[in-house]
């Protein structure tokens, strides 16, 4: 059981572990990240005036970018006590930039002469070395447990053959292996690699720009300007202000240490308990994962597993990211209500017009994005035509002009998310590349299928907990890309949408983020708060309900993504939205316009919500019924709402 960081020891910020590069290493630094991102750019707009890059070689050479820059900045366990890395991680940058530029340069012969099945000596001891240094750089950036899985499937091709049924696979020799993950089509430089290099790159750019010019402020601006003067005002600031910088940034532990640095403290000087505040800003953060436009690298690889524009993705994503947020303002509307907490003082926000006029750049790039998603179809090109718009505004503004010094930060904050993704899904290529190689992901699916005995809701049952399971140890895109191989087919093959099927996995694989005995995002706001991080980690379990069961409906009922006739998507939708008004209700025991229900009826109406929220319009209609006789109840036999009394009040609030 993973140990929760505890109130007085919060969990640890990524840039704490991080060196600061200086002299000539920063120097490096940044030119390897300009001709990486230059690379990009001259691939992706295809561009010729310097010749064509061959078969794999693009994909290499922004190993060769981004991978070295890991061992400079990442130590090799702990904190960064200085910031000028010892001999051997230099070595090993040196090493990972020479394997890398060598298959660089030999990208057409590893395809034209297969080497990753007959690999002469010196393209099999860099493919040996490349392995090594991937699974070092997986495990100094996502920790030792996500190291352990992908060491455990890097070496599961050696003895696959002699393990039962549901993981018996082809066995191979070491050589044959590192020869496959290092050279061949689904290892390292394989599906995960390659979103990087087509799509991704754009996205990290556009984030890293908005982040830099001052994004991050201004939606915190424009929340508080919208939501902060009414009730519960602090925590409605709380939740559109993560969710906005969420979709944007793609990590919830990030998203949870930059905002809830803010928020968390003005939810608790509302009168927001420390847990309910935690809890509030983990769930906001967890679900900017989820939230179109940019979602995250997963939402990409999900697009290349599916063979759907990205666009489809986002769209299909809209619904279910807006009954979580729904059901998570809801809840702290209905908690302010019921404790009488009060919005801030006008005087004390910022104003809307004068965060709108100093921030619209912001508004403008995102809707320009947008815009070239849906109407022009560039995904490939629209991220990078926003960033350069923000950065092209920022530099012209005289008084928030970039200067030498903020552009090398820009350049320098391109380059650490681009080489931690460069680390992370380099090694999560060979995940796949195992599960091809063995043939392990057909027969898992196959097991599957029997051990469900054709039963769909057992189907999903197992795969919402093996992506919970899954999701406690590795990274959401791991998790995903390994449960895309040996679960969605078999999802699939039960006549299921795919869609739905993939987006089933994304959102059980992120549950484990606000739930304990994890909960890495609670536990990150609980160390802010101060507050007690199993506590708070149930308080996000409560808020967050809504994640727990939405998956299923959108799975049994594809009308929540926009996937069937508009009625039934009409239907779907409006059915789904009401439950989630309900089940909210029933979890913070208050009815809006009516008070308080009785502690007996709150089951009644969480019940009566989840009907209402199911796929079939037989549920909707017994929800209809059983929520209709639980407002009479209460219509008939209600007090006047209204602020509880000073003991009431107390109570509350200690819980």
């Amino acid at each position: 059981m993973t140990k929760p960081a505890s109130a007085d020891k919060p969990v640890e910020n990524a840039a704490a572990r991080r060196r600061e590069l200086k002299g000539w290493l920063g120097i490096y630094f940044l030119a390897t990240t300009t001709v990486g991102v230059f690379s990009a750019l001259y691939q992706l707009f295809h561009l010729d005036f310097l010749g064509t890059l061959m078969g794999s070689a693009y994909y290499y050479l922004l190993l060769a970018c981004f991978l070295p820059p890991v061992f400079l900045i990442y130590p090799i366990k702990g904190r960064a006590i200085k910031n000028s890395p010892p001999s051997y991680d230099v070595f090993f940058a040196v090493l990972a930039l020479a394997s890398n530029l060598y298959f660089c340069w030999h990208a057409e012969e590893i395809g034209a002469m297969g080497w990753e099945i007959y690999p002469p000596m010196t393209p099999l001891i860099c493919g040996v070395v490349l392995v090594v240094l991937v699974l070092e750089a997986a495990r100094r950036v996502g920790g030792p447990v996500f190291a352990g899985l992908c060491l455990f499937f890097a070496t599961f091709g050696l003895y696959s053959s002699h393990l039962p049924s549901l993981l018996q696979g082809m066995s191979y020799g070491p050589s044959r292996l590192a020869a496959y993950f290092s050279m061949g089509p689904s290892g390292i430089i394989g599906l995960p690699m390659r979103v990087v290099g087509n799509i991704l790159i754009g996205y990290m750019v556009f984030a890293v720009a908005l982040q830099a010019t001052g994004g991050g402020k201004f939606f915190l601006d424009l929340a508080s300007a919208l939501f902060g003067f009414v009730r519960g005002g602090a925590a409605k600031v709380s939740i559109f202000s993560s969710a906005l910088f969420g979709s944007i940034s793609g990590s919830s532990i990030s998203n949870v240490l930059t905002t809830g640095a803010i928020t968390i403290p003005a939810m608790k000087k509302a009168g927001y308990p420390a847990h309910y505040a935690a809890a509030i800003e983990a769930c906001a953060s967890t679900g900017g994962v989820l939230m179109p436009p940019v979602m995250g690298a997963t939402a990409f690889v999900m697009a290349e597993f599916l063979g759907l524009p990205y666009v489809e993705i986002c769209i299909a994503a809209v619904v279910p990211s807006a009954l979580y947020y729904s059901g998570l303002f809801l809840q702290a509307d209905a908690y302010a209500a019921r404790t009488g907490l009060k919005g801030m003082p006008r005087d004390q926000l910022p104003s809307l017009g004068v965060t709108v006029k100093n921030g619209w750049i912001y508004i403008f790039s995102l809707l320009l994005l947008v815009w070239m998603l849906l109407y022009m179809r560039w995904e490939v090109w629209a991220p990078f035509i926003s960033a350069a718009l923000l950065l092209l505004v920022a530099t012209t503004r005289q008084h928030e002009a970039l200067r030498l010094k903020q552009w090398a930060g820009f350049v320098r904050g391109v380059g650490t998310v681009l080489a931690e993704l460069a680390a992370l899904l380099a090694a999560i290529g060979m995940i796949i590349g195992a599960l091809s190689i063995t043939g392990v992901a057909h027969s898992f699916s196959s097991e599957i299928i029997k051990l469900a005995g054709g039963q769909v809701w057992l189907l999903l049952a197992l795969g919402a907990i093996t992506s919970f399971v899954l999701g406690m140890g590795m990274t959401i895109t791991a998790c995903y890309v390994f449960l895309a191989m040996v679960l969605a087919p078999a999802l699939i093959r039960s006549d299921l949408n795919p869609l739905a099927v993939h987006l089933f996995i994304m959102y059980w694989g992120m549950a484990s983020y606000i739930t304990p005995p994890v909960a890495l995002a609670a536990f990150a706001g609980a160390g802010i708060a101060g507050s007690d991080p199993m506590k708070t980690g149930f308080k996000s379990m409560q808020l967050g309900v809504v994640k727990y069961f939405v998956p299923f409906f959108f799975v049994l009922n594809p009308g929540l993504i926009f996937q069937g006739p508009p009625w039934e998507v009409a239907q779907a939708i409006s059915g789904c939205f009401l439950g989630v008004l309900v089940i909210s209700a029933s979890m913070e025991g208050w009815v809006l316009g009516l008070g308080r229900p009785p502690l007996w009826l709150r089951p009644v109406l969480f019940i009566a919500g989840l009907m209402l929220a199911a796929p079939e319009l037989m549920t909707d209609i017994v929800g209809l019924v059983l929520l209709v006789a639980c407002l009479l109840f209460m219509w008939t036999n209600r007090r006047r709402p209204g602020r509880l009394h000073k003991k009431e009040q107390s109570n509350v609030l200690a819980q």
